[in-house]
């Protein structure tokens, strides 16, 4: 079947479908890469980085160390925001109401925000690859159905209907359902395997931060 007849053949709506099913395979694509990419240095970095960091003498120390290692600044952000509490003066923090409470609470309000913005840079690009993986097929099948009912309106117009009139069109029309999943399996797969990186780097970012939040509160100008 010719890709080129195939499009000729269309109408407006199945030729939207196939291009709304391109954009969704090409941006599901382009995020594919970028997280691949970005789980790959951010595994390695989060190890060499949590390990850089308890060899350090203090933490100005341990900041400087991370610049160089954190490449996806996920570790680096809790150590400055730490070290903004533990050393006030040092840092240039004024006293305002985030200031006012206990030193335990101050510390784990920067680290969770720290935290928040680290985990939101891993999850960026996830909500597309799930909406991709579960609108694709019904995407597809909404121009399968579309192809099958406007090829078989041409077909009832010219009277004599034969099965080999009726497999050409209903066979090109059944490609949409086919490129409707194949846009979303990639995206379905992809999804899942970044969701397990994901909470891996989680669990080892959340037990990093609550270790420097106890070390800070025992030892806050450490």
């Amino acid at each position: 079947m010719d890709a080129l007849h195939w499009w000729r053949q269309g109408d407006a709506v199945t030729q939207g479908t196939a291009l709304l099913l391109l954009a969704m395979s090409v941006a599901s694509w382009v995020v594919i890469f970028w997280k691949a990419r970005l789980m790959h240095r951010a595994t390695a970095d989060v190890a060499r980085c949590t390990a850089a960091f308890w060899q350090a003498p203090s933490l100005d120390v341990a900041a400087q160390r991370l610049q160089s290692f954190d490449r996806e600044a996920l570790v680096l952000p809790l150590v400055i925001a730490a070290n903004s509490i533990a050393n006030p003066v040092s840092t240039g923090v004024q006293a305002t109401l985030a200031t006012s409470g206990s030193l335990s609470q101050q510390i784990t309000r920067v680290l969770r925000d720290a935290l928040h913005g680290a985990l939101g840079r891993l999850q960026w690009g996830q909500v597309l690859l799930a909406t991709v993986g579960s609108t694709a097929p019904f995407v597809g099948l909404l121009g399968t159905v579309w192809g099958i009912y406007h090829a078989l309106s041409a077909m009832a117009g010219a009277g004599q209907i034969t099965i080999d009139r009726v497999a050409g069109p209903v066979g090109e029309a059944l490609v949409m359902t086919a490129a409707g999943l194949a846009v979303a399996i990639p995206a379905v797969l992809a999804y899942n395997v970044f969701g397990r990186f994901i909470g891996r780097i989680e669990a080892d970012l959340e037990g990093f931060a609550r270790d420097l939040r106890e070390l800070l509160a025992q030892h806050p100008e450490s």
